[in-house]
Parts: structure tokens; C-alpha cells; sequence
């Protein structure tokens, strides 16, 4: 395959993971606001949530003041915030485009139509377009897509790099929700098992679609412990840090496999390094050294396989 094809489909798989970040991330925020609490308060969490997705800066720039309003513009439609859904969708549409040949004509129809829905909702009113509706049109677009992939494409080297984008974006954006909960969001530790700290879990788990999945895998009480357990270790959860790099390490060992030993497989090397080294920890040993830097050194690490993919795989250099 040309490294340009999978360059972009690469890139298709990390952008529509990151869409649904954005809404996930959004709805977070939406979800926190519903606690009663003073408009200082609510103002930091919302803070918290742009400084997580590293936007803080560019948002105070150009919108100044924090409101449910500018928030959900920001985070959903603006196009000059890269991290945006729009902008993250419109890159995969963009991206699906160019390699339109190495998609099916299901999901190719997938992606051009969450785009045309797209620039429907953004010609409603404020009033007929709430957060709410904004979460649920951003999983309902995303999901329908990632079936297509699934049900139709070929299992060849193009749908491993699809999901490798997958992969490897969902377990940077699991530790970066965490790391939100965990380490911006409940700075004060006499809040650590309080009836906000175990709401804020919820909320979290509902946010990443795995409140259900979390019962029955341990029961019904929620605690710090367990959720972390949950969406780091556990390899049965589909969110989870470890999932995640399991998939990512599968898909990479296969492209070692198809192109053979003339191809660098630096990348497929540092995902074995990284999946050994979280097989090796255990939750309570994570929050003796520290959630935040476990997380710190988990998103830097994720940060160094996706640059070994594109020198091995992306470059053209090989």
C-alpha cells in the first residue's frame, strides 16, 4: 500500500475517534453543570475540560468569557479549534475523500452523510440544538461509520491502519478523560469519596458509554479504585487503556507480518514494550506512585508509537 493511502487512513480513524471525543468531552461538562453549584464553580469545571484537551488558550482568545453557549460552539462547531467535532469530521470526510477508492461505497456514504448532516445542525437555531442533542448526534454518526468499517471493509493492511488510528487515539483520549476526573476536576483531596467525587465517576463512565458495561463487570458501587481499574486494566472493558493498546498491538504485529523484515517495525516494538509494562502494574500500585503521572507517562508513550508508525509506515521513507 502507498504510504499516502495509509497515511490517510490512519489519520480517518484517529479524526473520528477524536470527533467523538470532543462530544463525549462536551457532554462531560454538560452532564457536571446539572450539580447544583455556584457559577464560579461551574466556570472551572468547564475550565478544566478545555485545559484537558489543551484548547484553554485559543478558546480565551477568541470567546473571552465561559458560557454553556460558547463552550458547545467551541468544542462542537468552530472550525478554527482543531480538536473540535466539526473539525475532526470534516478532516475524515476530507481524508476519506482522497482515498475514496480504498473505501467502500458504505462507508464512504457513512462519512459524506454524518458531514451533510453536519452542516444541517449547524443551521438550526441555539434553541433546537442542546447539548444533548449535539452528544447524541455525534455518537449516533460516529457509531453508524465505525459499523460500516467493521461489516465491510476488507481485513487487509488499509483496515488495520483505520484501526490503528482507532485504536491508538481511544487510548489517548480514555487516560486524558481520567486524568480530567481525576486530577483537574477533584483537586481538593477532602473531596475524595464524597458524594461529588462519586457522582463525577458516573459521570465519566456514562460520558465514555460504559456505565452499563462497568455493573456488570463490578456491580453496582462505584468507587475511585474500581473505575480506574476498569477503564486502565481491565481488558474486557472496550474503552480501556489496556484494550485499547491489546487492538493497537494486533493490528501493528499484522502489518510486521504482511510487510515482512524490509520494513521497520520500531512501532510494533514500542506497543510491546508499553502493553508488557501496563500488564505488569496493578490499580492499587498505580495510585501509590501517582494517577496523574501513571497517565502523564501512559500519553507519552502512546505520543512515541504513533511517531514510530509514521516513520515505519506514514513517511514514505521505506
Amino acid at each position: 500500500m502507498l504510504s499516502r493511502t495509509a497515511f490517510h487512513l490512519f489519520w480517518i480513524g484517529r479524526h473520528l475517534e477524536r470527533a467523538e471525543t470532543a462530544a463525549r468531552l462536551l457532554d462531560v461538562g454538560a452532564r457536571i453543570t446539572l450539580i447544583p453549584s455556584n457559577a464560579a464553580r461551574i466556570e472551572n469545571e468547564w475550565e478544566s475540560l478545555l485545559r484537558a484537551s489543551g484548547t484553554a488558550d485559543a478558546f480565551h482568545e477568541k470567546y473571552g468569557e465561559i458560557t454553556q453557549e460558547t463552550m458547545e460552539s467551541f468544542m462542537f462547531f468552530d472550525r478554527c479549534n482543531p480538536a473540535s467535532f466539526a473539525s475532526c469530521l470534516e478532516k475524515a470526510r476530507e481524508g476519506g475523500r482522497v482515498v475514496r477508492t480504498a473505501l467502500t461505497s458504505q462507508v464512504w456514504d457513512a462519512l459524506n452523510t454524518a458531514y451533510q448532516k453536519l452542516r444541517k445542525l449547524e443551521a438550526l437555531s441555539r434553541e433546537a440544538r442542546d447539548s444533548a442533542t449535539l452528544t447524541d448526534f455525534a455518537m449516533r454518526h460516529t457509531a453508524t461509520i465505525r459499523g460500516a468499517i467493521a461489516a465491510t471493509q476488507l481485513r487487509n493492511d488499509g483496515w488495520r491502519f483505520l484501526n490503528l488510528g482507532y485504536d491508538l487515539e481511544r487510548a489517548d483520549a480514555t487516560a486524558r478523560m481520567l486524568d480530567v476526573k481525576y486530577f483537574v476536576l477533584l483537586p481538593r483531596v477532602e473531596f475524595i469519596g464524597s458524594g461529588l467525587d462519586s457522582y463525577q465517576w458516573q459521570v465519566l463512565l456514562r460520558a465514555l458509554s460504559a456505565h452499563r458495561a462497568f455493573n456488570w463487570a463490578y456491580g453496582g458501587e462505584i468507587t475511585a479504585t474500581k473505575v480506574a481499574e476498569f477503564l486502565i486494566l481491565n481488558p474486557e472493558s472496550p474503552r480501556s487503556l489496556m484494550s485499547a493498546l491489546i487492538e493497537a498491538e494486533g493490528h501493528l504485529s499484522g502489518l510486521v507480518a504482511r510487510y515482512g523484515p524490509g520494513v521497520p517495525s520500531l512501532a510494533h516494538e514500542a506497543a510491546q514494550r508499553v502493553l508488557e509494562d501496563l500488564q505488569s502494574h496493578d490499580i492499587e500500585r498505580i495510585f501509590e506512585d501517582g494517577l496523574h503521572e501513571f497517565l502523564s507517562w501512559f500519553i507519552g508513550e502512546i505520543a512515541l508509537i504513533a511517531d514510530a508508525v509514521q516513520d515505519d509506515y506514514l513517511s514514505g521513507r521505506t
